[in-house]
């Protein structure tokens, strides 16, 4: 599969269901070229996984959104909740082992944590 091109247009749409791994890059970005074959070959290998790239160079407003200060970033997504994000580049084995834990995660788990942190951070402001 083919990784999609992902815009503040499109992200919503995107995130919302399925895993989706994002990968923030820029063309200058030396660690981001050596990634980018390790991450198309993981799209073409998992169709189950939506893979998508952002483009910090063209997307600001999505990198800032992330607080992107460092790429590449990777972040996953599964049924719209975020359960993974981190900079650097992973070697072939980190991503399929990644994959993996994300396909395997407890959603209903992951949802109530998630729900509790939104509510404490919304208590704080």
């Amino acid at each position: 599969m083919a990784t999609l091109t992902l815009t503040t247009e499109n992200h919503d749409k995107t995130v919302e269901d399925g895993i989706v791994l994002i990968d923030f890059w820029a063309g200058w970005c030396v660690p981001c070229q050596r990634f980018a074959p390790i991450f198309e070959e993981a799209s073409d290998t998992h169709e189950d996984v939506t893979f998508a790239k952002v483009d910090t160079e063209d997307q600001q407003e999505l990198a800032m959104r992330y607080g992107v200060t460092s790429i590449p970033t990777l972040v996953a997504y599964r049924e719209g909740v975020p359960v993974f994000s981190q900079a650097g580049a992973l070697p072939q084995s980190a991503l399929e082992d990644l994959i993996g834990q994300v396909k395997n995660l407890d959603m209903d788990e992951v949802r109530k944590a998630y729900a509790e942190a939104q509510a404490q951070a919304q208590q704080q402001d």
